[in-house]
């Protein structure tokens, strides 16, 4: 499944309703369009901060956040609401097992601070002895798999998904993994930044040793072979735009054979402790890395795998035990890598650890009390709007043959569109929540969910399953499912709360940066390669397929050429998919809005024309600041490019933007027509 970070494109206000005593003339709010603005920016220097600069300007990045923004407006107000339903729920007698008493309990069990210190490592105490307990490299891997269906990830990755191939089965993945610091050029750039992560990350761990009751020279061997481990296996993992091919990283084996590949490790076992003990087949993303791990385990000794495998249990929980070894955990995580000195207020990591595990609960809450009727209906409106326009420019394609096109056409017409909330709800009547304990809570709700997962495998694919809550501002592609999902909290702007964004707002955000994003992902450099069932296989001419490289190659070059933060570029291999889903989206997007009455009759809203008002309406959309911390890790980890190149990147490639804001030759926002990129 794809997740595409596309944060937040809307908001909802909170309106509480208490008429006033006496009526007045209600001024209307500032059009964000205009107010946004740098002025003393021109646009063809710097259109992202010309279209924002003025907003972040008077909202500095709080010294809790790690960027300030669009993304962080909406939050907060999300946040807000499922304060509400936590409050409410936590103050209510209601009946055993019901949403209500387990969005209750567990908000009540992490807002009870005097508990968890009371408590201190009581709840990892078991799992912690199971570490101690093991006797060999045996009993060690099998610990390993235990952790692994309580949410923590040493040694590797695993998941359930749908196979790629046979879209209509699910599989069991093995991936590269077991990073403690995420990404392998954590472990090898040779920048000043870097190598003071290395040696914080060091530093951060000896520190949390101790905080379990380590001596330090103990803590001290430790922290030291298990950053030896781990640089040993992100030696053996393939690098962020290696993951991008799902060819290569697709290699079915019968679990005989993935055994015989790491004579060390019994998989037979491994998979019985995951939960599925019927499986015979997996598909192993990177078999040099489990050779790699094959190895590693020989190097080290059984004190220093109980030291990793502790390490990783007591990484996964820190935010839900006592002060010391929270704050700890937030001054690498937080401090170190994203530059936030401050933490938020207590019931804001409440409620967001609430949402991310009862979500499911809380969303339907959401949907009764929080989102706009009609929401879905005008979501669809708006998504196939972008479709039909999709549809005719592939018609129009001069690069692409008839027998492609008629393909891409059969593929475009199948996607199906997920918007607003789910038909129906998943059943979370055996997770047990109460208050006791807010870290035996997260427990149980990683463990309710890894088995939750392992129990479709074998039964077929539920193709009406969200991987997202209706209070998600994020939307996605799964290309195994030919599918996009927007849920409903997209559907209103900030600065437009009790109406709707005209079309130029709705169709440069919901249009460009949603729906026409994503349903090109399901022709970007990885969704291509899947068919219009699902599955991963090729349905292109070689001739046509060799043209549309060629493209992709030049938006590669593109965003690789532009430089974020010192001296360092953007990795365009890497966010190649995303780059070109930006592009798809906005061109998408307002090739739709031209066929609005408000585009038509050249409506002029707050002095600013149609054409003017879609591409500031674009940028609003990316509306984020981020601190240095922040970015730099972004563009190491992450598939998106920076907010800024979302803007510029794929507006300078547009005719339409050029004349709207006359950019001319010599501006950095130009681009000739010979270099202009035309995907779809």
């Amino acid at each position: 499944m794809y997740s595409r970070f596309l944060f937040a494109l809307s908001t909802i206000a909170l309106v509480t309703a208490c008429g006033p005593a006496e009526k007045k003339a209600e001024v209307p709010p500032p059009d964000p369009l205009v107010v946004n603005r740098d002025t003393t920016v021109r646009p063809g220097d710097n259109f992202f901060r010309y279209a924002n600069g003025g907003w972040f300007q008077r909202n500095p990045i709080p010294p809790s956040e790690n960027s300030n923004g669009l993304w962080r407006m909406i939050g907060d107000t999300i946040n807000a609401q499922v304060l509400q339903i936590c409050t409410r729920s936590a103050a209510a007698k209601s009946e055993k097992g019901s949403n209500k008493q387990k969005i209750g309990d567990f908000y009540a069990s992490g807002m009870d601070t005097i508990t968890i210190e009371k408590a201190g490592l009581a709840p990892l105490r078991q799992e912690m002895e199971r570490i101690q307990q093991v006797t060999d490299i045996p009993s060690m891997l099998k610990a390993m798999a235990h952790l692994h269906t309580l949410g923590a990830g040493p040694g590797f990755s695993f998941y359930l998904g749908q196979d790629d191939k046979i879209s209509t089965k699910y599989a069991l993945f093995f991936y590269q993994g077991g990073l403690g610091l995420g990404d392998r050029d954590y472990y090898f750039n040779t920048d000043e930044r870097t190598v003071n992560i290395r040696n914080e990350y060091v530093k951060h761990m000896h520190a949390m040793f101790m905080l379990l009751g380590q001596d330090e020279s103990v803590a001290g061997r430790n922290s030291t072979q298990i950053m030896m481990l781990e640089t040993e296996l992100a030696e053996a993992s393939r690098k962020l735009e290696s993951l991008r091919d799902p060819v290569k990283n697709y290699n079915k084996m019968s679990v005989k054979r993935f055994k015989a590949l790491t004579s060390r490790i019994d998989w037979s076992v491994m998979l019985a402790e995951l939960g599925v003990p019927q499986a015979d087949t997996v598909i192993v993303g990177q078999p040099e890395f489990f050779t790699a791990l094959n190895r590693v385990l020989r190097n080290y000794s059984l004190d220093d795998w109980k030291a990793y495998l502790t390490w990783n249990l007591v990484d996964a929980y820190a935010s839900y035990v006592n002060r010391d070894i929270e704050q700890q955990n937030f001054k690498f995580y937080s401090t170190i890598l994203n530059g936030v000195t401050q933490q938020r207020p207590r019931w804001k990591r409440v409620v967001q650890q609430t949402n991310r595990f009862l979500g499911e609960l809380i969303g339907q809450v959401y949907v009764e009390e929080y989102l706009p009727k009609g929401s879905k209906e005008k979501l669809l409106e708006i998504g196939n709007a972008i479709r039909d326009v999709y549809a005719e420019r592939l018609r129009k394609l001069d690069w692409m043959s008839e027998e492609t096109k008629t393909r891409a056409l059969s593929k475009l017409s199948g996607i199906v569109m997920k918007v607003g909330y789910p038909d129906k709800w998943k059943d979370l009547s055996a997770l047990e929540i109460d208050r006791s304990s807010y870290c035996a809570n997260a427990m149980r709700a990683n463990a309710w969910e890894h088995a939750d997962r392992m129990a479709k495998f074998g039964k077929p694919v539920d193709r009406t399953e969200w991987g997202m809550y209706p209070q998600t501002y994020n939307a996605y592609y799964n290309p195994s499912n030919n599918e996009i999902a927007v849920p409903g909290c997209n559907i209103l702007v900030p600065g437009f709360e009790r109406k709707l964004a005209d079309d130029a707002i709705l169709y440069g955000i919901i249009g460009g940066s949603t729906f026409g994003h994503e349903i090109t992902h399901g022709f970007d450099d990885q969704g291509s390669q899947y068919d219009e069932n699902g599955n991963l296989k090729n349905w292109w001419t070689e001739e046509d397929r060799s043209k549309f490289l060629a493209k992709t190659k030049k938006i590669v070059e593109q965003y690789s050429a532009y430089t974020v933060l010192d001296g360092k570029h953007i990795n365009g291999d890497a966010t190649q998919g995303e780059n070109i889903a930006d592009l798809g989206g906005v061109v998408m997007g307002y090739e739709a809005f031209k066929r609005t009455a408000q585009y038509k009759e050249n409506q002029v809203i707050s002095g600013l024309s149609p054409d003017e008002r879609f591409f500031l309406g674009y940028a609003y959309a990316w509306m984020i600041n981020t601190k240095d911390e922040s970015l730099a890790r972004q563009i190491m980890t992450d598939v998106h490019s920076p907010p800024e190149f979302r803007v510029n990147g794929p507006l300078a490639n547009m005719p339409e933007f050029h004349k709207t804001f006359g950019i001319k030759p010599g501006d950095p926002m130009y681009r000739p027509d010979s270099l202009q990129i035309v995907i779809w």
